[in-house]
């Protein structure tokens, strides 16, 4: 029997920790939530949530040295999954209401209001899945559950377009125009739409998360 795989919820002030920490509970994993860094590198696991507006999610980060935090684990090779927000700060910037945040720069990238006739973008979504996709395995055709009114609506594959490393796997849905649904590139992975409220296709995906934590 495989030993039950550790992971923690970074708790930076932002995101809606306890559902996350029972979601992921609940497909057999041993959770906590906490900002201890310590417990944060070791983990096999790392899921970032993120609820509202970029600049005060990347704000929170940054108390807790989420960044670092972050980039410390990939350098090592070790996942982090990222979700809602949590996967917005992962790129370059973000622009709500005119202002401008930094973000993580894990991934190049934008974070704008999606063009829509309705905002937020609330309820339940298809997705069109990456080709070779993890997250997605067996799940390609549910649905899941999206509350957001930004949104990644050009995600260039490398800086400058060459390089050895391989392009991440992006997935896409539409509200209005198409938008970033989940990005996976080795050991960071992430979802715009929320995994722990979207039922048994989000249960199947954080599963499928799971697994790839080696």
């Amino acid at each position: 029997m495989a030993p039950v795989k550790k992971v923690v919820v970074l708790d930076y002030g932002s995101g809606n920790l306890r559902s996350v920490e029972r979601a992921v509970a609940r497909v057999g994993a041993d959770v906590e939530v906490t900002v201890d860094p310590h417990a944060a590198l070791e983990a096999d696991g790392l899921v970032v949530p993120g609820v509202g507006a970029f600049a005060a999610c990347m704000d929170g980060l940054r108390a807790v040295d989420g960044p670092r935090i972050i980039g410390k684990r990939l350098a090592g090779g070790r996942p982090v999954l990222g979700i809602c927000v949590g996967m917005q700060v992962l790129f370059d910037r973000g622009i709500e209401h005119g202002y401008g945040a930094e973000g993580c720069a894990e991934w190049p990238g934008v974070v704008e209001q999606l063009h829509a006739p309705v905002l937020p973008h609330m309820g339940w979504n298809t997705v069109e899945a990456a080709e070779g996709t993890e997250l997605f395995a067996g799940i390609e055709d549910q649905r899941f559950y999206f509350v957001h009114s930004y949104g990644v609506r050009d995600f260039p594959l490398g800086r400058d377009g060459t390089g050895p490393l391989k392009p991440p796997a992006v997935t896409w849905a539409e509200h209005g125009d198409r938008f970033v649904a989940a990005v996976e590139n080795g050991a960071l992975k992430a979802t715009q739409f929320h995994p722990e409220k979207s039922g048994d296709a989000g249960a199947a995906l954080l599963t499928n998360w799971l697994r790839t934590l080696g």
